[in-house]
């Protein structure tokens, strides 16, 4: 018998279901065990390991387990019955299973360098992160998901990472059928046809919750704002029609009274034709943050990698965040090392690219002497880099040592 994953979700048309728990008590007194009988279907249902299912049981009930996935035997000590452990199946899914934000179970595990576990939402692309504190944890940590390419901090996880996409992030194919694509994909329908035709001609250079003041005080304060950051939308004096393009751009965003989403914002490139031009990732990192920038870089990341197709397109990004940071929030510039971790975390940026950005300091985007502060603020992080790089070439050194003596 199937139910549904969400089982306080009485939709009979609700299209996620699992079969019922079935337990099994085998043997008795001190050896008394209970056998999930059907764990693999279970956690197959879930897109969990069955041992995470199993593991997360005997966490709860204070019971050892025993997990053989080859044989198919997943045993907890004691007597339990299925009810009992559908109960808590659902704690387990609400944990580790369904999206916190549009409670949807279509979601992978993350682990991220710092050893931070996340679900990862197919459906709305939010990362919503999991409690490190529960036991299972840990257990996760040791075992991550074989689906996924865990983002751990050893060495050579970072540098298998880094050449192209993480595994763990899968790389959304042009006619991915992710949800933001096909919510654009329904709002575009909508715009004008010329508004739809973008040009490919970009590199014309080498080089959580937060509440907004809709006041009038408030809109008129952004206003000022953006006029002192429209010069770094400006392309040169020689394309005044590219200039005045994405100034529309920023002013739409910061007149905006409140927050713009990401379909709001991709709708609006899509119609101004600038969906493909690496300045546009300029303007976005100068106006869809402000100073909760690290609490909202994950909510924006989703809208961010669609747009960010090349070094071009990293570069001006790095130096639109090097503009907000080093003249409108020079107060954040002690934050640059985590603002940076999660660029490269969430694959916004390439290690390739933040390590030659970090090499030295430009007056591209800002002034040299405030391009120094931020890069110096920096080096927390590069160094990082630096270090992981090193210890990845010490196990491919011994990897190669044990080959020999092989």
């Amino acid at each position: 018998m199937s139910v549904n994953i969400q089982r306080d979700n009485h939709d009979p048309f609700y299209r996620y279901k699992m079969p019922l728990i079935i337990a099994k008590i085998e043997g008795r007194g001190n050896g008394i065990k209970t056998a999930i009988v059907n764990n693999a279907d279970v956690a197959r249902a879930l897109a969990r390991p069955p041992m995470y299912v199993t593991k997360f049981f005997g966490l709860e009930l204070g019971a050892q387990t025993s997990v053989n996935e080859a044989n198919d035997r997943y045993l907890v000590n004691g007597a339990h019955d299925a009810p009992k452990l559908q109960d808590l199946l659902d704690v387990f899914i609400n944990k580790f299973v369904l999206c916190s934000s549009c409670r949807n179970p279509e979601t992978d595990i993350i682990i991220t360098r710092d050893q931070m576990l996340y679900k990862d939402c197919k459906a709305c692309g939010k990362r919503s992160p999991i409690d490190i504190r529960h036991k299972l944890a840990s257990v996760i940590l040791k075992n991550p998901p074989s689906s996924s390419s865990s983002k751990k901090g050893t060495a050579s996880a970072i540098k298998k990472s880094k050449k192209g996409k993480n595994d763990d992030e899968p790389e959304e194919e042009e006619g991915s059928d992710d949800e933001l694509t096909k919510r654009i994909a329904a709002e575009a329908e909508g715009l004008p046809p010329s508004a739809l035709t973008a040009t490919a001609d970009d590199d014309d250079d080498d080089d959580d919750d937060w509440a907004v003041d809709t006041s009038k005080e408030a809109v008129e304060q952004r206003m000022k704002e953006l006029e002192s950051q429209v010069q770094g939308f400006s392309l040169g004096d020689d394309d005044e029609e590219a200039n005045d393009t994405y100034s529309q751009l920023g002013h739409w965003i910061l007149e905006q009274p409140e927050e713009p989403s990401n379909v709001e914002v991709f709708k609006k490139i899509k119609e101004l034709g600038i969906e493909n031009k690496h300045r546009t990732l300029q303007v976005l990192a100068q106006t869809l943050f402000n100073e909760n920038i690290i609490s909202q870089i994950t909510e924006r990341a989703p809208l961010l990698k669609k747009l960010i197709t090349g070094e071009n397109h990293e570069k001006a990004f790095l130096g639109g965040t090097e503009r907000f940071i080093g003249l409108e929030h020079p107060e954040l510039i002690p934050a640059v090392p985590k603002i940076l971790h999660l660029y490269y975390n969430l694959d916004l940026v390439s290690e390739e690219v933040v390590v030659k950005w970090g090499s030295r300091a430009s007056k591209k985007y800002v002034s040299k002497d405030v391009s120094k502060k931020v890069r110096k603020a920096a080096q927390p992080f590069l160094t990082w880099l630096e270090e992981a790089e090193s210890e990845e070439s010490e196990e491919e050194e011994e990897e190669e040592d044990d080959e020999d003596d092989e």
